[in-house]
């Protein structure tokens, strides 16, 4: 080759060497790329996943806290039929003159 060829081939040599390194970047970049949109898509997954579990639970928690009230207000009722209970009890043997067993008065009241 002649010494003008020679000179004009190694800025091209030059130019390829420099755009195959920019196409193995766009390349590693484009592979990072997918990588991190796969990730994305998996943290949008386990996002969906953990919102509805808490969904579920907040349901769980709804049912739980209704049932508590029913059997507190079952409880109270009971606790208040059972005082009504007591003070008939009480109310008879007073009017039978029958007087409670010691200790027992001041238990109850």
């Amino acid at each position: 080759m002649a010494p003008g060829a020679a000179a004009a081939a190694a800025p091209e040599k030059v130019l390829m060497m420099r755009n195959e390194e920019l196409e193995r970047e766009l390349r590693e970049s484009r592979e990072r790329e997918e990588k991190a949109r796969d990730e994305l898509r998996r943290t949008a997954e386990r996002l969906r996943v953990a919102e509805e579990g808490e969904e579920r639970l907040c349901s769980q928690l709804g049912e739980l806290e209704a049932e508590a009230v029913v059997q507190a207000r079952e409880y109270r009722a009971r606790v208040v039929l059972l005082m009504e209970q007591l003070s008939q009890a009480r109310r008879l043997l007073q009017a039978a003159a029958i007087s409670p067993p010691a200790g027992e008065d001041q238990a109850c009241a």
